[in-house]
């Protein structure tokens, strides 16, 4: 029973390598960036349209090349030198960017028809859509060879932390910069971002490849990616818990309408909106770097969903302000404690010479949930009403998770402390 005894930890452990603190600010930098475009072209599009569909197939253009691609991204990213490879992906990005840039410049528009706008922008969202596909699983397959494997967790927590706090500080400072600057020259700043990824990716040195399979078949590559993942019920627990969830908890993807229609604070009150889960997940990355998660990993990981269901639900509700902002406070601090206990399973389950494949598949369930939850989000608003969709989809987490609980006893189970000891006796 030793392996379950709690043991000291050091919560700065993968801080102490210098590569992966450069790391850590080239993923901070490329969240930051795409989820601040990503706010960005909402807002401009709504403010265009009018229509909460159109908020929706900003993220079905994303959601279908990521989707349609992924597997098949997982296996070019196992075969390929990771930093060559995540430099033309940044590239891409850079491009994409200056080209919405472009679309927004009252200079370059004046006149063109606002219809070849729109579709000039669902264009450039959907090859963002493509580039994410590889981008994903390069940043996953990258950071396993910059620490050691006893490190593996601590680094986790680290990245998924950082991965949190700019998913939505991006769109946080998204709201507030297209009210100090903008839309066009806010996406100017989304371009400068990408240009310092690029700069801190030069930074680090070319890693190795440690795919021993070199050459093999693609579909032979593929399959035995889908096929571990299927065959390990800790890790498709875990993916498929947090797809759902996220699924039907795209409330988010409806801020730029509660700010302007429900809550009508413009878009000051956009950006605070947006800032409330950046504050949570900021407070989780301080509690997770102390507090292991380990322990009762599984129920840990139900809870903080089932917490995370809740808020958005009180957030649907909600017609005052304050409410509202607490909500998401709140749903930034479960829904980081969920990804920093996903990416830890993540983590310690996954072989290195697949990991790769296994960040494809999880981007295929997870990453591309949040813009079919975008999706879902924008139809049911449209067919529901705004409330009433936001309520449903957290209803429908609640429901989910209970679910999982019930028929998947060993999951509710989980306990990560035996795997956490083992990768940090390796050397």
């Amino acid at each position: 029973m030793s392996s379950l005894k709690p043991h000291k930890k050091d919560p700065y452990a993968a801080l102490r390598f210098k590569e992966f603190n450069t790391f850590l600010l080239l993923r901070f930098a490329m969240v930051f960036a795409w989820s601040m475009q990503f706010i960005i072209i909402e807002w401009q599009v709504y403010s265009i349209t009018k229509d909460p569909l159109s908020l929706g197939i900003i993220g079905l253009m994303e959601v279908i090349p990521a989707i349609s691609l992924a597997l098949f991204a997982g296996h070019i990213v196992d075969q390929k030198e990771k930093k060559g490879l995540l430099v033309k992906c940044i590239l891409a990005f850079s491009v994409i960017s200056f080209g919405l840039f472009l679309l927004t410049w009252p200079v370059v528009i004046k006149d063109i028809s606002t219809k070849t706008i729109l579709y000039s922008i669902y264009f450039l969202v959907f090859l963002g859509g493509l580039v994410r596909a590889f981008l994903g699983p390069t940043i996953f397959s990258l950071l396993s060879l910059l620490v050691p494997k006893k490190v593996y967790p601590n680094a986790a927590t680290w990245s998924s932390s950082v991965w949190q706090i700019a998913s939505v500080a991006g769109p946080a400072l998204a709201g507030f910069s297209i009210t100090l600057i903008g839309v066009h020259w806010s996406l100017c700043t989304v371009f400068a971002c990408s240009i310092f990824a690029l700069l801190a990716l030069s930074q680090i040195k070319k890693k190795p490849i440690l795919n021993p399979k070199i050459g093999e078949p693609v579909m032979q590559s593929l399959s035995e990616g889908i096929k571990f993942v299927f065959n390990n019920k800790t890790v498709l627990g875990a993916i498929t818990l947090d797809m759902v969830a996220v699924l039907f908890g795209g409330a988010i993807a409806l801020l730029p309408i509660f700010a302007q229609d429900i809550l009508k604070v413009g878009p000051e009150g956009f950006g605070f909106l947006r800032a409330a889960p950046a504050v949570g997940a900021f407070l989780t990355m301080i509690i997770t770097a102390y507090v292991p998660l380990s322990k009762n990993a599984g129920l840990k990981l139900l809870s903080a969903i089932f917490a995370f269901g809740i808020c958005i639900i009180v957030f649907g509700l909600s017609t005052i302000f304050w409410v509202s902002l607490l909500a998401l406070f709140f749903s930034g601090v479960f829904d980081g404690i969920s990804v920093v206990i996903r990416q830890t399973i993540l983590q310690l389950k996954t072989p290195d010479h697949m990991r790769g494949r296994v960040s494809a598949v999880n981007s295929m369930f997870v990453g591309s949930s949040n813009e079919l939850g975008a999706f879902e989000s924008g139809l049911t608003a449209r067919l529901m009403g705004t409330v009433t969709a936001v309520v449903f989809g957290g209803s429908m987490t609640l429901l989910v998770v209970l679910t999982t609980g019930i028929i998947s006893p060993s999951f509710r189970k989980l306990d990560l402390r035996k795997d956490l000891e083992e990768h940090e006796n390796q050397e």
